[in-house]
C-alpha cells in the first residue's frame, strides 16, 4: 500500500468521521423537545406519571399531570407561555417523595382557552376548586413566575389547604402599573398586544423577530447579534417552513436560541397552545383584578420560601441594563419586600439562572423543596412527642 493511498485513506475516515460527528449533532439539535412536550413518553409513564382533564360546571377544563403517590401532595404552577412540563427536568426526582400535580393553567396548553378567565382570581380562585375535587387534601404549592403570583393567591385565600408555600421568582411589584412598563416581561406584552392589533405581519414569530426587545439584550456588545444570530437564520427556515417554529440545526440547546424561538409559539400562528391574549391581559393588566398583591402576600400563613435570581451577566451587579429596564422578575428591593410582607417566609436567592430555577438548576431547585418538606414534618414530629 503506497504513501498516497494510505493518506487518502486517512483522510477518508478523517471525513467521515467528521460528517458522522455533524449529522449526529444536526440531529438532536432539530429533534431535541426544548419545551418537553414528549416528557411523559420520554420518562413519564414509566416514573407512574398520568394525564388527565379536571371539569368545572362552568365548562372550563384544567388539563394536569399526576405522579404516583409517594408522599405529601406536591401541587407545581409553571410560569408564562409554558406549560405542566417545563418542570420534566425535576419530575422525576421530585416524584420519588410527593405525590405531584402539575396542571395547565388557563390560556397554556391543554386547558381552557377562554379570556373571561384570564384573571388573577379565576384562575387562582379554579386551582382552589381543583386543590378541592381533584387533589382532596392539603398541598405544599410551588409556582414560578406568574405562577409564583397564582400559588400567593392560592395561599392567602385557602390557608386551611396549604402546607407551605414556594414563590420562585415571582414578578412581584414589577408587574404593576408605573413599574412594568420598564420590565423586559411587559415589553413583551406590548409586542403581543402590537401584533394582534395590526394586519401586516401575517405571524408572531415574524413579528416578534422585528419588535422583541431581546434584539437590545443581544446587542449590548454587538450591535448586529440579534440580526446575525436570531433573526436572519430564523427567516431563512420560515422561508423554507412556513408556520413553523425555527429549529437551527447549528444551535445546540444549552445556546438558548432555539428555546427562544420555541416560546414564540402559540396558537394564534398554529404553532402552539399558549393563548397571545393571556399576555395582553399582564400588558393591560386586567389580570390583576381582585388580586391585590400587598394583601395577598399579607394573608399567607404557611412557611415561605421565596426563590429569587441572581442578576444575569449582563447587567450585573444590577437587575437592569443601561435603558433602566428590568430584566429580572424582581430586583433586591422587590424580593425584600415580599419577604418583609409574608409573616413566615425565607429568601433564599443567588440563583444563576436566567429565570427558570427548576429548569435551570433543577438540583438545586429540588433541594429547596425537600429541606423545606424536611423541617416540617420535623416540626410536626417534634409536636407531636
Amino acid at each position: 500500500m503506497d504513501k498516497k493511498f494510505k493518506l487518502a485513506m486517512i483522510i477518508g475516515i478523517i471525513v467521515l468521521t467528521a460528517i458522522v460527528a455533524i449529522t449526529v449533532f444536526a440531529y438532536r439539535n432539530l429533534n431535541y423537545d426544548y419545551l418537553n412536550d414528549k416528557f411523559l413518553e420520554k420518562k413519564g409513564y414509566k416514573l407512574g406519571f398520568s394525564e388527565n382533564v379536571a371539569k368545572l360546571d362552568d365548562g372550563s377544563e384544567i388539563y394536569y399531570i399526576e405522579g404516583p403517590d409517594n408522599g405529601s401532595k406536591l401541587l407545581l404552577l409553571h410560569g408564562q407561555q409554558v406549560n405542566c412540563y417545563d418542570y420534566a427536568n425535576v419530575l422525576p426526582k421530585l416524584s420519588k417523595h410527593f405525590h405531584v400535580y402539575a396542571l395547565d393553567y388557563y390560556g397554556h396548553g391543554k386547558s381552557s382557552k377562554n379570556p373571561a378567565k384570564y384573571n388573577a382570581a379565576e384562575i387562582g380562585n379554579d386551582i382552589i376548586w381543583f386543590i378541592e375535587n381533584v387533589v382532596k387534601g392539603k398541598v405544599y404549592i410551588s409556582g414560578h413566575s406568574s405562577g409564583a403570583l397564582l400559588a400567593a393567591y392560592v395561599s392567602a385565600k385557602a390557608p386551611e389547604y396549604i402546607i407551605a408555600t414556594v414563590l420562585e421568582d415571582g414578578p412581584f411589584f414589577s408587574t404593576l402599573p408605573g413599574r412594568a412598563e420598564k420590565t423586559i416581561s411587559w415589553l413583551g406584552f406590548k409586542s403581543m398586544y402590537d401584533y394582534l392589533n395590526q394586519d401586516e405581519i401575517d405571524t408572531f414569530m415574524e413579528y416578534s423577530l422585528e419588535n422583541d426587545y431581546m434584539q437590545e439584550v443581544f446587542n449590548a456588545k454587538d450591535s448586529q447579534a440579534w440580526e446575525k444570530i436570531v433573526k436572519e437564520p430564523a427567516l431563512k427556515y420560515l422561508d423554507k417552513h412556513p408556520g413553523e417554529i425555527p429549529k437551527i440545526w447549528y444551535y445546540p440547546p444549552n445556546l438558548g436560541i432555539n428555546s427562544i424561538y420555541a416560546l414564540n409559539a402559540n396558537m394564534q400562528d398554529g404553532t402552539g397552545n399558549y393563548d397571545l391574549r393571556f399576555g395582553v391581559t399582564f400588558y393591560d393588566f386586567s389580570w390583576f383584578e381582585g388580586f391585590d398583591t400587598e394583601e395577598i402576600l399579607k394573608n399567607i400563613q404557611s412557611p415561605t420560601i421565596v426563590m429569587h435570581v441572581a442578576p444575569n451577566e449582563i447587567t450585573a451587579p444590577s437587575y437592569y441594563d443601561k435603558n433602566g429596564i428590568l430584566l429580572a422578575a424582581m430586583d433586591e428591593k422587590d424580593a425584600q419586600k415580599v419577604v418583609n410582607l409574608v409573616a413566615n417566609s425565607k429568601y433564599v436567592g443567588g440563583f444563576k439562572s436566567a429565570h427558570n430555577i427548576h429548569a435551570d438548576l433543577p438540583d438545586e431547585y429540588i433541594e429547596v423543596l425537600l429541606n423545606l418538606k424536611n423541617k416540617i414534618e420535623k416540626t410536626k414530629a417534634i409536636k407531636q412527642i
